[in-house]
């Protein structure tokens, strides 16, 4: 039996982002759940078939399963409002400040939420920025990446002043905006949150441990060498304490539907960071969230159509209230 109120529903995957690749190992995972649990749905990839399609051909809702541009920023959200077919995850103005780093940091500093300090540099200062003085900002350590992508997709862990401009101009490559970032030394965590509004609740802590610290886009994605541990061995109080946090920096960007979040612990200060938030998480069989729902309780299927039967429009949001 179905468990979702649509009749007909297209995950959309696949894009035209960096992240392509991931995206259409999320969203097959998520169709074959979905089609599992008795939901009419189909695959739907945004780069090869024009969005209209979608009004034409009758589906009536859209599990987004794509990651980074064009999917992941609002502008496929915004289509979708305009075509009235209700969508999972954030809504358009959420999605956008979510897949901007530097956005994202300026609204949980306002919020009084602690994130590690940063410099922006725009990519037509590169000839002139000061490495000197991005070190001095910074200090080394330093974490330098694009402000707009996934995936750790052009991320660099800057360790001598020397290698810093040829990480700056990786991160050019893939965005106009570089986000220099103070490196946080300590154990990695990341928390996933379901819901919306004061309803928001944060699934299990996961402690990630990469090889020699490095959680690059091959040991997130192709390797075993990653461990993940859920639970944490956190202590209790610190683990309340950081799903507290990401439920509230969640919330001051008015996500909806689901996130998953990043948190750097300082290994001497124990005092935790954020660091991004994933509006559309992976759904991959080495993804986060779905380990997350699992020590819950929550099965893989079952995440789907909590996903699914959440989704709905800006303008509804409007129109509740």
């Amino acid at each position: 039996m179905s468990t979702s109120h649509f009749r007909k529903v297209a995950v959309l995957m696949g894009g035209r982002s960096a992240e392509r690749e991931i995206s259409l190992l999320s969203g097959q995972g998520v169709l074959n759940a979905l089609q599992a649990s008795g939901v009419n749905a189909s695959a739907f990839d945004p780069a090869e078939r024009d969005l209209s399609e979608l009004k034409r051909e009758g589906f009536d809702a859209c599990f987004i399963a794509l990651h980074g541009r064009y999917g992941e920023d609002g502008t496929v959200q915004g289509a979708l409002e305009l075509l009235g077919i209700p969508y999972t995850g954030s809504g358009v103005m959420s999605s956008s400040i979510a897949m901007d780093k530097t956005m994202t940091k300026r609204v949980w500093l306002a919020e009084g939420l602690p994130t590690p300090a940063y410099v922006l540099v725009r990519r037509e200062q590169l000839g002139s920025v000061s490495v000197d003085g991005l070190v001095k900002a910074l200090g080394l350590p330093m974490i330098v990446k694009p402000a707009r992508e996934g995936s750790s997709i052009g991320v660099t862990k800057v360790v001598q002043a020397k290698d810093l401009p040829a990480a700056l101009a990786m991160a050019a490559k893939c965005d106009a905006d570089i986000l220099c970032e103070q490196c946080i030394v300590g154990d990695e965590v990341t928390c996933p949150v379901l819901g919306e509004g004061e309803a928001a609740k944060a699934l299990p802590v996961i402690r990630i441990v990469a090889p020699e610290g490095n959680y690059d886009y091959q040991n997130k994605y192709f390797t075993d060498d990653t461990q993940y541990l859920v639970p944490s061995g956190l202590p209790a109080a610190q683990e309340a304490a950081i799903e507290a946090l990401v439920v509230k920096a969640y919330q001051v960007l008015g996500c909806r539907g689901w996130g998953r979040l990043d948190v750097m612990i300082d290994a001497s200060t124990r005092q935790a960071y954020l660091l991004e938030i994933n509006t559309s998480p992976g759904m991959t069989g080495h993804s986060l969230v779905p380990m997350s729902a699992k020590a819950a309780g929550i099965s893989y299927e079952s995440l789907c159509c909590q996903l699914l039967n959440a989704a709905t429009l800006d303008h509804a949001q409007e129109n509740r209230g």
